[in-house]
């Protein structure tokens, strides 16, 4: 009967995938990778093939509510949390297993001037990541900072980061490891459950603070010079430094490098993007770099020639026209690809162009991966944001891996 249920599962979770349905949960052995849009900010949630879990980021910025999703009746932290504990519930666990922080940019951890909120004992203001954590327990957080967080400058002084700190400080006094993101590692990120029975899942670190692996092992470079030889106005951004890593499932491959941006000339040492793009290699999906705004160089694109490009736009620059005309280039790359965004203003329809738009598949939704049982297959299924009600507005491929 085991046997039976395991042959057949994959059927099944096909047969309840249909346009108008409730997204059907996750199952045992499939990948889920879940790009919750909010309108106001990044936000990754994973399942992996033994129910290990894992959160990257938690946005929360801007003003402007005519794009909340699904309204504006709660945070960005709210919403994110909610959604979180409806996916969870087939794994019946009410904690989180792993959190990243990619950088320190509110549309990526929350901004204490858009709220009020606080924690129960008033430690620290509730926004993005720190609300998400106040209502879903972390298990264990790794930042590209930990543990002094003065490079490349005394990041406290900021007022969204000191608050971060106030509740990192929360969350060791819970005895919650905090951990710093380990260039190279493919260890660090990992499956907590039923590691045995899938060996070829693993997460690789990649770069953070202008260090990248080289493909050797966990050998790394530091691209970047010495802070003391450099002026302050020089100093490498919050961007630039992003973490970056790779999740693999047999052949499939997904790339995630949060804020890379490249707007400098290849050779430039700020110019992380691109030695970046050619240890990672090929993909099957790319997250894209930076919201599409001043990323995505053709050089970057060509190295990963992905089939799929997921864009989680939230601003009117949100992509760019020349990032995505690269990404849609038969120059920089042949062969079939899709390209999906969280969001699309109007504005930027008309100054993007209809040429560029018609050719993006989804352009208003939660954007889901769920990679079959092994990583031969994957699909993208777009779910509605205006409600909490999941249901399916359209599914993409199965795609297959290569």
């Amino acid at each position: 009967m085991i046997i039976l249920l395991l042959i057949c599962s994959p059927f099944l979770l096909k047969a309840q995938q249909q346009i108008g349905k409730v997204f059907p949960q996750w199952q045992q052995g499939y990948l889920d990778l879940h790009h919750i849009n909010t309108g106001r900010g990044e936000c990754l949630f994973a399942i992996f093939p033994d129910g290990t879990t894992m959160l990257v980021d938690a946005g929360e910025t801007g003003t402007d509510q005519r794009n909340f999703r699904p309204n504006a009746s709660q945070s960005a932290g709210q919403w994110i949390a909610r959604y979180i504990k409806q996916m969870m519930k087939p794994l019946q666990r009410d904690k989180i297993d792993q959190v990243l922080l990619t950088h320190f940019h509110d549309d990526h951890m929350g901004n204490v001037e858009l709220s009020d909120r606080k924690s129960a004992h008033e430690e620290f203001i509730l926004t993005g990541i720190t609300e998400v954590g106040e209502l879903i327990p972390f298990d264990r957080l790794v930042d590209r900072a930990w543990p002094d967080y003065s490079w490349p400058t005394p990041l406290s002084e900021d007022k969204t980061i000191g608050n971060y700190l106030k509740f990192v400080e929360k969350l060791r006094a819970k005895q919650v490891p905090i951990e710093k993101f380990m260039v190279g590692s493919e260890k660090q990120f990992k499956l907590y459950y039923n590691s045995d029975n899938y060996p070829s899942f693993k997460v690789r670190n990649i770069a953070a603070n202008g260090i990248v692996w080289t493909g050797v092992e966990q050998v790394h470079r530091n691209y970047f010079p010495p802070i003391e030889y450099l002026n302050e106005n020089d100093y490498p951004e919050e961007n630039a430094i992003s973490t970056v890593f790779k999740i693999s499932y047999g052949k499939f491959d997904y790339f995630n490098g949060a804020d890379l941006v490249s707007k400098e000339k290849p050779g430039h040492w700020k110019q992380i993007e691109l030695p970046v793009g050619l240890v990672t290699g090929p993909v099957e999906v790319c997250e894209v770099n930076h919201h599409g705004k001043d990323a995505m160089s053709k050089e970057f694109v060509s190295a990963l020639s992905p089939r799929v490009f997921l864009i989680q736009g939230f601003a009117l620059s949100h992509p760019d026209a020349v990032a995505l005309e690269n990404m849609l280039s038969q120059k920089v790359y042949p062969g079939e690809r899709d390209v999906f965004c969280s969001n699309l203003f109007d504005a930027n329809r008309k100054v993007l162009g209809s040429e560029l738009v018609d050719q993006i598949k989804s352009t208003q939704g939660h954007m889901v991966v769920r990679v079959h049982p092994g990583g031969e297959k994957y699909q993208v299924i777009i779910l509605d944001d205006s409600n909490e009600n999941y249901t399916i507005k359209s599914i993409h491929g199965p795609y297959e891996s290569k």
